[in-house]
């Protein structure tokens, strides 16, 4: 019965994103190591799942191991300038049968039904092509890259044209140029220029590890891309599967992508837990903070409420209807997390010097990490701005909370008359009053 429940909560827990990103288009890069690995049959499963549920579907892949075994077959010796290989002909000789390959691999796996798994009998289509111009990078610094090339442009209309017949697109990390030279490029690169040119809502990348604080080994949840650029020049010796993730992240943000996740591919279903789950197991990289202290909207009140009830109905909370929030939807503050009200309070100022703190509250699976703390010096700004003298606490169970934070004791005889309607003699709150310097 437990493991029932849990799979309930956990659906219903996953079906605003199950319905978020329907439709969407989301672009998925993973390297050659990945196509590899003995576990790989797991993402493709996982890619077909994502499918079925109707999001809009691009595949990037990489092939630098699989180059680096055939250059290894014939005695030669793999060369990089920058985190670039430098393709000789030979070497694009082996570009060209490990793209081959892999992309025949790949579209193998998404074809064949995949049975025995999860999305035995889904019928997928995969849709290949020269979607991608390239032209030479030509010779920097002295170093002649020869066949290595950068990305000219995307054909954004011939990949939404086979999205839009519901077919995944798998595209392999080489472009053609109008002469019809071929050009090896990097995955990240190509991946990072088809989801800005498909103006897709989210870049994701399966990387080898994940992304950690290199002085606490902690994983890091989430960035802005100013602060991703902080940690580049930071910790400029972290891994280049890391490095090379965060910079074509930055880049996608800074044109326009809204989400570009990195996920470390060896944890089995992280793609599943980074899309249909809250906090997500991977790290969130976006252009503005994912979580956002604001004002609160009349949007914002199925939400508040919705935080509010289950303190309500412990009696930490007095109950408030939907009408009284929507009246003063004004006094009230929200944190916002990911379209989720996962904290709240109002400032109900008395006309005069004094003000009300009500309806704190933090969800709980928040709390613990300073969100009241937020909101409370929000709430102190706020009433340096209307120039109150004087905070007021009317709580219940709470009151040490704001004890710790400096409120006082007090009586009934110290409300201003304004605030003592508020006070109901039947839940026999304690009263705490804080001056305001």
């Amino acid at each position: 019965m437990i493991l029932q429940n849990e799979f309930v909560n956990w659906f219903r827990a996953s079906s605003p994103y199950i319905h978020a990103h329907r439709n969407k288009t989301f672009v998925i890069s993973f390297g050659g190591e990945a196509v590899l690995a003995e576990d790989f049959d797991h993402h493709v499963q996982d890619f077909a799942l994502l499918n079925s549920l109707g999001i809009r579907l691009v595949l990037v892949h990489g092939i630098r191991p699989q180059i680096d075994q055939r250059l290894a077959k014939l005695n030669a010796t793999a060369r990089f300038q920058e985190h670039l290989r430098i393709t000789d002909d030979l070497a694009l000789q082996c570009v060209k049968e490990a793209a081959g390959l892999v992309r025949v691999e790949i579209e193998a796996l998404l074809s064949m039904g995949l049975a025995n798994s999860p999305m035995a009998g889904a019928k997928i289509k995969v849709a290949s092509g020269n979607f991608v111009t390239a032209k030479p990078l030509g010779v920097i610094d002295g170093v002649d890259y020869c066949h290595t090339g950068e990305v000219r442009r995307i054909d954004s209309a011939a990949i939404h044209q086979q999205l839009d017949q519901d077919n995944v697109v798998l595209i392999s990390p080489i472009g053609y140029s109008p002469s019809g030279e071929v050009f090896n490029l990097s995955a990240e690169q190509v991946a990072t220029a088809v989801s800005i040119a498909l103006k897709a809502e989210k870049l994701i990348l399966l990387t080898e590890q994940s992304c950690r604080n290199p002085d606490s080994g902690e994983q890091i949840q989430q960035m802005t891309t100013a602060e991703a650029e902080t940690f580049l020049q930071h910790y400029q010796e972290i891994p280049d599967t890391v490095s090379l993730s965060l910079k074509a992240a930055i880049q996608s943000c800074q044109a326009g992508i809204a989400r570009v996740h990195l996920i470390d591919r060896t944890q089995d279903g992280a793609l599943l837990l980074e899309l249909f789950t809250r906090n997500g197991i991977g790290t969130l990289i976006s252009s503005m903070p994912y979580e956002d202290l604001r004002p609160a909207t009349l949007n914002d009140i199925g939400g508040i409420l919705e935080l509010i009830k289950p303190l309500e109905q412990q009696g930490k909370l007095t109950k408030r209807s939907r009408e009284k929030i929507e009246m003063e939807i004004a006094d009230y503050v929200v944190i916002e997390r990911d379209g989720l009200i996962i904290g709240c309070t109002a400032l109900h100022p008395d006309g005069q010097q004094s003000g009300v703190i009500a309806c704190l509250a933090v969800h709980p699976d928040y709390q613990g990490s300073a969100r009241g703390n937020r909101l409370l010096d929000y709430v102190y700004c706020k009433a340096g701005q209307l120039a109150l003298k004087q905070l007021f606490v009317l709580s219940t169970q709470t009151m040490h909370w704001f004890i710790e934070r400096g409120f006082l004791s007090s009586d009934i005889n110290s409300l201003p008359d304004p605030l003592k309607k508020l006070y109901n003699p039947l839940r026999n709150s304690r009263i705490l009053c804080k001056e305001i310097e």
